[in-house]
């Protein structure tokens, strides 16, 4: 497929400055995005997916430098961790300056900061000329979107890029570094082992609890699919899916998944996302190992599974 035109990324980048909301593609999953610094934009986006106020929303930046005119505080750690993980699938949460919106961060003194790989992304950061808000472009706590059409079908956003089927497919990982000790709101395709390589030991913190959450994805149920999902073998009424890794199990459909995290990963959403338009009765998921690389693919099985 081919990418958005010049033409097609400024008018987007307009878009976004005039308050209104893009949906276009980075490396993890499809984001709903707006002005961040655009108190009423971001108001919009909780509207169009249905979002509480006290789940924040990840800024996207197109450089460190951006970042951190948006931090209060920049810690050394950030710096390291910037420099070999960014551009990517790492969001970083740290002290937040004044003009960061609070209804952006969930009333919170920080932020979260994201800079992303994926080339349309960056063309739409830099058209715009503001950093991006940008949570997952669906309606809270569906699947996210891993390509256009899965974007199209949730009818969220004013305008949709068209960047291909998002590389990694599950959501970025997230890590705090605004309480001294660093800590992980979010486990994704970035291990604590890769993380404790460069910052140390790192506290892992996954649930929200109640009030104002410190990360996005945080709440006990999440990318969830419309067909009712199970953990565990394949359920003995009804017609159904099974996604398997090592030992595969009668049912209506039996779905061999990659041995790789990463590949897994990749393909999870989009596979869930067929899966509904198949119209089953169920879908019955074998748990993947309980090791690092899976932490952030069994997260999302785990909510989905709630």
């Amino acid at each position: 497929m081919s990418f958005p035109t010049e033409a097609e990324i400024a008018a987007a980048g307009a878009s976004i400055r005039a308050g209104h909301l893009v949906a276009f593609p980075t490396e993890t999953v499809y984001g709903l995005g707006a002005n961040a610094l655009d108190v009423r934009a971001v108001a919009r986006v909780f509207a169009a997916k249905g979002r509480p106020a006290s789940s924040p929303l990840i800024v996207h930046v197109d450089s460190v430098e951006m970042a951190r005119s948006l931090a209060r505080e920049w810690p050394p750690e950030a710096d390291r961790l910037a420099e070999l993980f960014w551009p990517g699938p790492l969001t970083l949460v740290v002290k937040k300056k004044r003009k960061v919106p609070d209804l952006l961060t969930a009333g919170l003194p920080t932020v979260a900061l994201r800079f992303p790989v994926h080339p349309v992304a960056l063309a739409l950061i830099r058209a715009a000329g503001v950093p991006i808000a940008a949570p997952s472009a669906n309606r809270f706590t569906q699947l996210s979107p891993t390509t256009a059409e899965h974007v199209m079908r949730s009818g969220v956003a004013d305008m949709v890029l068209d960047g291909g089927p998002a590389a990694v497919g599950i959501e970025s990982t997230v890590l705090s570094l605004a309480e001294g000790q660093p800590v992980l709101l979010r486990p994704g395709s970035i291990t604590v082992p890769q993380l404790e390589s460069v910052v140390g030991p790192v506290t892992v913190r996954l649930e929200g609890g109640a009030g104002a959450h410190a990360s996005p994805g945080q709440h006990l149920q999440h990318y969830r699919p419309v067909t009712p999902l199970h953990l565990g073998a394949p359920l003995k009424t009804g017609r159904g899916a099974y996604l398997w890794l090592q030992t595969p199990q009668r049912a209506a459909r039996t779905i061999a998944m990659p041995q790789n995290a990463a590949e897994y990963g990749a393909v999870l959403y989009s596979t869930l996302h067929q899966m509904d338009a198949e119209h089953l009765d169920w879908i019955a998921v074998e748990m993947p190992p309980d090791k690092p690389e899976w932490s952030g693919v069994r997260d999302r099985l785990c909510r989905a599974g709630k």
